[in-house]
């Protein structure tokens, strides 16, 4: 199957496509492949073409499905793909351009030229080009579904942050053009329609700076990208997951649905069992609270492996089977901007976290929001920069900032 590579001239918008791209994670060991895999089975069985992408560097997709897979693209039954990424490969074969763009920046900060071969030692660099991949899948229409089977929990949050955490820098250390800064600043590209700047006046630089806003756009496009969260019903899967959920909302990603995988049946038969079934049923009972807002799919402890085509039907028949796994959640709490008679008032859903958790301070043209080990820089558009924080309080799981010239 050829696919097109990736040019500098391709700056459609994602909105243009129909199709939707379901990020499946979880803590390691969740069974969020397998969950992943029913999805892509289900959609396919739907009559909606689709592909189900890992990339996790541990693939594991080849056992799901029973099959040997490579570096490009395998059919494994009608209407199904399967892709395990390889980054060096997408790198070297897909993206010349970007590569020769990576090699100016890298350049400019006095690292030698010979470091071009090398990218991949670079932080970072395999998640931008498995996810500059993806973006490439979808705008190639080919697909109506793609299914993203991602590493465990903390790799997928630095996958999905990394091109806004570049972008940042970029425009901290480049004298990237004023207009493509104005795309990505958080208002000016949700309320203000910006006409992206003329491809042949920018300079290899500012063009990935321009290709990583519309990644950015993509992943946080609420319409077309949605994060699923696979969970088991124990302890420290409980708490990473609530963390994870979080998490992703502090960087805005939409959350729309949890699996909680491998529940035992309430009927099982043996006295050995009957403190398990007390502990599962009090952290489902946690979930189902935490996460109310969205659809719950509650999935059994199978009683056999289940690899293969016939496998990953059984998960579609008994956890998916008449529900509409793919509708869009339309209603959820997002990040959001709304002028007021002060100034802006800024709100961020954060669930899962308490008050003395959350710090916040102003740094030049940007918030900063840190919680445990993760911060956030959000830049503040142009409109907002003589604006200064007059208030920032945590309010029934939103952190409500109010900005006043």
């Amino acid at each position: 199957m050829n696919h097109r590579s990736v040019t500098w001239g391709r700056y459609r918008e994602s909105r243009d496509c129909v199709n939707r791209i379901l990020v499946f994670t979880g803590k390691g060991g969740v069974g969020k492949t397998s969950v992943a895999a029913a999805h892509a089975r289900h959609s396919a069985l739907e009559g909606k073409k689709t592909l189900i992408v890992s990339t996790d560097m541990a693939h594991n997709l080849g056992d799901i499905f029973e099959i040997p897979l490579g570096k490009t693209i395998q059919q494994v039954s009608e209407n199904l793909d399967v892709l395990e990424i390889d980054p060096n490969h997408v790198m070297a074969h897909d993206f010349q351009d970007m590569r020769r763009a990576m090699a100016n920046l890298i350049g400019s900060i006095g690292v030698p030229d010979g470091q071009l071969d090398h990218l991949s030692v670079f932080p970072g660099m395999d998640e931008l080009f498995s996810l500059l991949k993806i973006m490439d899948l979808h705008e190639s229409g080919q697909y109506e579904r793609i299914i993203v089977d991602c590493a465990p929990t903390g790799e997928t949050l630095s996958l999905l942050k990394f091109p806004e955490l570049l972008s940042w820098y970029m425009e901290k250390f480049f004298p990237v053009g004023k207009v493509a800064m104005r795309v990505l600043s958080p208002i000016s590209r949700t309320v203000f329609k910006v006409q992206l700047p003329d491809r042949e006046a920018m300079t290899d630089i500012e063009k990935m700076y321009v290709m990583l806003m519309k990644l950015q756009n993509l992943l946080k496009d609420r319409q077309t990208t949605s994060i699923r969260l696979v969970s088991m019903p124990e302890k420290m899967v409980v708490e990473e997951t609530k963390r994870n959920y979080m998490y992703m909302n502090l960087y805005n990603f939409q959350v729309d649905g949890l699996y909680i995988n491998r529940i035992l049946p309430e009927d099982i038969d043996n006295p050995f069992f009957h403190e398990w079934l007390n502990i599962q049923h009090q952290y489902i009972t946690e979930l189902e609270e935490v996460f109310s807002e969205m659809p719950i799919y509650r999935i059994p402890w199978f009683d056999t492996d289940l690899n293969g085509l016939s496998g990953i039907d059984r998960i579609d028949r008994e956890a998916l089977n008449g529900r509409d796994v793919f509708a869009l959640q339309e209603d959820l709490k997002g990040e959001r901007y709304v002028k007021n008679e002060a100034g802006y008032l800024l709100s961020i859903f954060l669930p899962c976290v308490e008050k003395g958790e959350v710090h916040l301070h102003e740094s030049g043209t940007d918030l900063i929001i840190k919680i445990g080990n993760f911060k956030r820089s959000i830049p503040l558009p142009a409109s907002l920069r003589s604006h200064g924080v007059t208030s920032a309080k945590l309010d029934e799981k939103t952190l409500c900032v109010q900005f006043e010239s």
